[in-house]
């Protein structure tokens, strides 16, 4: 919540922010009478640890929320990728009305610091078991304690509609180079140099091969994953989960995760990546990918769907990106079309100290209510969509909005509300025949870019999913998504001793020579089990094997 400080000082800065945000009742107090029932004003605080900027309340679809259940949230948030934010909680004894933490809700639990769910979900309930049904077991602890501590977010429908591949490249490059085979690394190589030998500036600024965005949580998406992606596994974040033995293993410990990392250690020592990779800051990157002159990356678009807006905008939908189903050779199929079902995990829970706890949950229960799903994915009726013979359809000028200005989301609150809270998922049809959110195959395919429909045509497909190897094929996991689930203490703390290891270790292999590659990898894998990550293996895998006899799936 906060950047790293003394103790002393952080405890004292989080102690005042309590008392702005109005947080927690006095230990032992006696709960206010609770005004569940009520459309009394009341505003919770929500601690979101995902935020990455500040979120007032007061966007059109938050007003109308507030209307309509007389709730506001204050929306509190880590300040530059700060992880400290949760532990000092627990110190303080402080706690907002709502967290949304992540991973970190086995530390919560074991502080005794948030409120089991199960008795409100018998008592007030009737939307979030309508949501989940009997996907609800999924929201369960553990096997030594079953309880429901959180409302779990991400789609308990999923689809398998849209990809941002494994890596992504300009469409610019593929027209220029005629549309070449995009299977592997060595093809993505070749288009890049190609075309940065012939094109070594972009709108007057030196063009860069490569780019990629590591400064702070973010390296675990653009320097962790894309090396499991290359060689055929899907994302449970930092594990491999066998799928026929359910061994689970700290990824960097497979030994063809080395092929992403030497071939990005060759590109920088050929200059095709861009040197500031392992030091610039978010908003440098986004710059960069803005002016039109970084040719590939390997973020997903969530991450920067706002540079995607404003290319577009300034009139450079060729500098967009291509998603691919890059390989690091033939011999791998890539996974990233892999349907993990509902995995349940992280969520929204509610504290010891929140101030109206049943009126709190009454609230996260109404935002899984179709009436609140349709508001948060599609915004308000007449402004951002229409009914159209039965059938919501978003308003031209409201899609023309959302394609244009990178501040759609702060302005008209679409979507912005969407997330932690549960989501019924892009594949689920409400009971007017409608999909809940605004995505669908048809209308995924009518708001491509012409840029994209141009791109896909040539490599004939109408879709970018259908370059990849379908859900179907893949087959879908039963024991859910690794990174979502709540680690005890003591692994959670091995783990990120070897994140903290994995990350500094990969930076320095990156840019030291290539001739030394080999044996600095060597030394990272000893130090990786000098730490004893083979325990958190085991951990992990008991985990996954009690997942699966907590949801029945084994």
């Amino acid at each position: 919540m906060m950047k790293r400080t003394t103790l002393f000082t952080a405890l004292f800065l989080w102690a005042g922010l309590s008392l702005v945000f109005g947080g927690g009742r006095s230990a032992g107090a006696s709960p206010a009478p609770t005004t569940a029932g009520t459309k009394t004003p009341i505003t919770f605080t929500l601690f979101n640890a995902d935020a990455t900027e500040d979120m007032p309340f007061d966007d059109p679809v938050a007003k109308r929320i507030t209307e309509l259940t007389g709730v506001s949230l204050a929306v509190d948030r880590p300040v530059g990728g700060d992880t400290q934010a949760i532990p000092l909680m627990i110190a303080s004894n402080q706690y907002p009305d709502l967290i949304y933490a992540k991973g970190d809700l086995s530390k919560l639990i074991d502080a005794g610091a948030v409120i089991p769910l199960d008795d409100l979900i018998e008592k007030r309930g009737k939307y979030i078991k309508e949501l989940y049904g009997d996907q609800i077991v999924r929201l369960k602890n553990s096997t030594a304690d079953p309880r429901i501590y959180n409302a779990g977010t991400y789609d308990v429908v999923t689809t398998k509609w849209e990809t941002d591949g494994s890596l992504q490249i300009q469409h610019a490059v593929l027209k220029e180079l005629g549309y070449p085979p995009m299977r592997t690394l060595a093809d993505y190589e070749r288009a890049i140099k190609a075309y940065l030998a012939k094109y070594p500036t972009i709108n007057g600024q030196k063009t860069l091969g490569i780019s990629l965005l590591i400064d702070t949580w973010q390296w675990y998406i653009d320097l962790a994953n894309p090396a499991n992606y290359l060689i055929g596994w899907p994302d449970d974040g930092q594990w491999l989960v066998d799928q026929k033995t359910y061994e689970a293993t700290y990824k960097f410990l497979h030994p063809d995760m080395k092929i992403f990392y030497k071939w990005l250690n060759r590109m920088h020592a050929e200059g095709i990546l861009d040197p500031e990779s392992f030091i610039q800051k978010e908003d440098v990157w986004k710059a960069k990918l803005a002016s039109g002159r970084v040719l590939a990356i390997g973020y997903p678009l969530w991450g920067y769907n706002d540079v995607r807006t404003s290319l577009v905008k300034d009139g450079m939908p060729e500098r967009t990106y291509a998603y691919l189903p890059i390989v690091a050779d033939e011999r791998y199929e890539s996974a990233m079309l892999k349907d993990f079902g509902f995995g349940g995990g992280w969520g929204i829970a509610i504290s010891k100290d929140c101030k109206d706890p049943e009126r709190a949950f009454e609230f996260i229960d109404w935002m899984c209510s179709e009436e609140a799903q349709v508001l948060t994915n599609w915004g308000l009726l007449g402004v951002n969509y229409e009914i159209v013979n039965g059938k919501r359809v978003q308003r031209a000028s409201d899609r023309a909005m959302q394609d244009t200005d990178p501040d759609y989301g702060r302005k008209t609150g679409v979507e912005r509300w969407a997330y932690p809270f549960p989501q019924r998922g892009r594949g689920y049809i409400d009971s007017t025949g409608n999909y809940m959110t605004k995505f669908s195959p048809e209308t995924i395919k009518a708001n491509y870019l012409p840029v994209e429909k141009e791109t896909l045509a040539a490599y004939g497909v109408e879709m970018w999913v259908d370059l990849f190897p379908s859900p179907e094929k893949l087959g879908i996991s039963k024991h859910g998504q690794a990174w979502q689930y709540t680690l005890p203490p003591d692994v959670n703390a091995l783990v990120t001793e070897a994140d903290d290891l994995s990350k500094a270790a990969l930076a320095n292999m990156i840019l030291g020579k290539p001739e030394d590659f080999d044996a600095a990898w060597d030394r990272f894998m000893s130090d990786l089990r000098g730490i004893g990550i083979d325990e958190a293996n085991k951990a992990l895998t008991v985990l996954v094997k009690d997942k699966l006899k907590l949801w029945g799936a084994n």
